[in-house]
């Protein structure tokens, strides 16, 4: 049973295509999402995984229309130890942008070993990844703007916290 989405607001979705196929899948789960929230958005699209952080902190500027922001993409295990490398930074590209920019980002990048688990994962009727990492969005977005509201209201120069 899927969850009611906390809130509503305007996000980007960033999707990566080199996949192109798997990316249209994931972004009808995430559309889906955030229309049942209510929420208004914008897609862009990147060649691959690992343009997706850098994208996100592209559209985070001061003026930034966001609330929050949803990653989707796949990389598919190859021959290679390219694989690991695109999972792991493209991961900590984006933890690093939540963490340090203080973004709500709903992760979707699929990490799989075959086209089989990715069409699983990806298939809005399947796993819905893509509308579970709008609901992440979501999540983190209502998250911030209660701890914005609950600062306004303490108002507290020495509070740090």
């Amino acid at each position: 049973m899927k969850k009611k989405a906390l809130t509503s607001g305007h996000y980007l979705i960033v999707q990566a295509d080199f996949y192109a196929e798997l990316a249209v899948a994931q972004r009808q789960g995430a559309v889906a999402e955030l229309e049942t929230a209510g929420a208004s958005y914008d897609v862009i699209s990147v060649p691959g995984a690992l343009e997706i952080p850098a994208a996100i902190a592209m559209a985070a500027t001061n003026s930034c229309p966001y609330d929050g922001f949803i990653a989707l993409g796949c990389v598919i295990r190859g021959e290679t130890t390219h694989y690991e490398t695109v999972c792991t930074e493209s991961s900590r590209g984006l933890m690093d942008l939540a963490i340090y920019r203080n973004l709500a980002i709903g992760n979707g990048i699929l990490t799989v070993e075959n086209t089989e688990q990715a069409w699983e994962r990806a298939d809005i009727n399947r796993k819905d990844k893509g509308g579970d990492a709008a609901r992440a969005a979501l999540a983190m977005a209502a998250l911030a703007k209660r701890y914005a509201e609950d600062k306004k209201l303490i108002n507290d120069p020495k509070d740090n916290c």
